[in-house]
């Protein structure tokens, strides 16, 4: 398959060189390299010669360079690898372990491959010296020569049992072909995190941490797959991390220029119903809607919209809806614990991604226009919830849309729905509620019929809105992704 991605404007056009942005440093580890380590320097080398490394740390993994015999610099990684996202400070210690110099063997004969640790060699007689010394003073020798065995044993193999449990927390790939991909994307997340240190707003210390989750995801597909069977997937990734690059370099962009023109001719929306409005929107009317008779489970819930006015805004055809821990908007004492949003929202860079383009996608496959798709429905489509953890983690994107909302970053509809409104749901299509009726001194159940009616009620609220204006998904939203075939 074919596909074209653009570059953005200000992203790094070259592939990336070894410590970039400390010179330096590669002039330091290479002269360190040339001392301690073998540099190939002319075609009398064989393959069986181990070169030089050097290890480049970074805050989200690292790069391993090979030190070139002629004094240029390495185009291409020998090894790169991915830290988990959101790593502990135990797992990053896990990282410069993974990354420490390589230890140095002493071969047993000249012929065999067979060979030793230098560090097990001088445990080994270290311990052989203080076994002769205890055994001197007098120390049982059951006591003594176990020890005296145990140690340079546990020296030779508990490096490799602590590579494995250290390898958990990181994704590492190698190869020309794996390297020189996931390269172009260490290339980009590079510009995003710089992007991030060079500024205190939040959507581009977003921007970084979606970039840290790409390359994740990319470094996972590529140490279990090659890059043709697993391309598709990986221009998906690419072409996120494209985009994210974009809206920092638009983001950027439009700091310096707000920068430059000054605050005098910034326009104040005032307060919408979930919080302050961005500049130069004003407050949306709130459309008035009669309630249906006294019968329904909504009755209570009088419903809050946040609504901007936007040329740009995009018409969607589905709709996610979703329960969260209430919360009480400035406007009011009204508690918002339900939210209805525009499918496309999920594909906002400051949602967590790609688990939002996943969900997006589950979203908007084989659905009627304008259809309202409770979360506890793509619950019920995936076993039960058993199929999360390979869309994507549901409670983290919905959480961000909440923020979303609540920033005036998109349009919602908010709800305070009813105990029972809200029980329903949250539950399955097939799902029933049993609640205790105090007055009456009995169970009622509530089933698929009930909840099709708080859905119905649902969606005529938001007819009612969407006919007025259409919802505004917010701004720089990333491709969505499209199933394979």
């Amino acid at each position: 398959m074919t596909d074209t991605l653009h570059t953005p404007r200000t992203a790094p056009q070259q592939p990336l060189r070894p410590f970039a942005r400390d010179p330096r440093r590669w002039e330091e580890e290479r002269s360190r390299a040339l001392l301690t380590g073998h540099v190939c320097r002319d075609t009398t080398c064989t393959g069986a010669c181990e070169p030089a490394l050097v290890h480049e740390r970074t805050g989200w993994g690292w790069l391993t360079w090979t030190v070139p015999g002629d004094g240029t610099l390495p185009e291409l990684p020998r090894q790169i690898g991915v830290l988990t996202p959101g790593a502990t400070l135990t797992q990053r210690l896990a990282m410069r372990w993974l990354t420490r110099r390589p230890a140095h063997r002493i071969a047993l004969t000249a012929t065999s491959p067979a060979s030793l640790r230098f560090s097990t060699v001088l445990v080994g007689v270290i311990s052989l010296f203080a076994a002769l010394y205890t055994l001197n003073r007098g120390i049982p020798a059951d006591l003594v020569l176990p020890a005296m065995l145990l140690a340079p044993l546990l020296t030779e193999h508990l490096p490799d049992r602590l590579d494995d449990r250290a390898g958990e927390h990181v994704r590492s790939v190698e190869g020309d072909a794996a390297c020189r991909y996931l390269q172009r994307l260490v290339a980009l997340h590079a510009y995003l995190v710089q992007a991030a240190a060079d500024s205190d707003r939040y959507e581009l210390r977003r921007s970084a941490e979606i970039g840290h989750n790409l390359l994740w995801d990319a470094a996972d597909l590529l140490q279990a797959e090659d890059t043709n069977s697993a391309s598709a997937r990986l221009i998906d990734r690419e072409r996120l991390m494209v985009q994210l690059a974009d809206q920092v370099t638009e983001t950027r962009e439009r700091t310096r220029a707000g920068s430059a023109s000054g605050q005098a001719d910034q326009s104040h929306g005032g307060e919408g119903p979930l919080g302050p409005l961005p500049p130069g929107f004003e407050r949306a009317a709130r459309p008035t809607h009669a309630s249906a008779p006294g019968t329904s489970l909504l009755k209570g819930s009088q419903p809050m919209t946040q609504s901007q006015t936007d040329d740009s805004a995009r018409a969607t055809d589905t709709y996610l809806l979703f329960a969260h821990e209430a919360y009480y908007p400035d406007s009011g004492t009204q508690e918002i614990n339900t939210t209805v949003v525009a499918a496309d929202s999920l594909l906002h860079p400051q949602v967590r991604q790609p688990d939002g383009a996943r969900i997006h996608d589950r979203l908007t496959q084989g659905r009627q226009p304008g259809e309202i798709i409770p979360l506890s429905t793509l619950t019920h489509e995936l076993d039960g919830g058993a199929g999360w953890p390979w869309v994507g983690d549901w409670e983290t994107v919905t959480t961000d849309l909440v923020q979303l909302v609540r920033t005036g970053e998109c349009d919602a509809l908010s709800l305070g729905l009813p105990e029972i409104g809200r029980a329903l749901v949250c539950v399955g299509p097939n799902s029933h509620v049993r609640a205790f009726d105090a007055a009456a001194d009995q169970f009622i159940t509530y089933g698929p019929q009930e909840r099709a009616a708080v859905l119905a009620e649902v969606d005529m609220f938001l007819t009612g809105l969407v006919a007025e204006q259409e919802f505004w998904p917010g701004d720089g939203l990333l491709p969505p992704l499209f199933r394979q075939a």
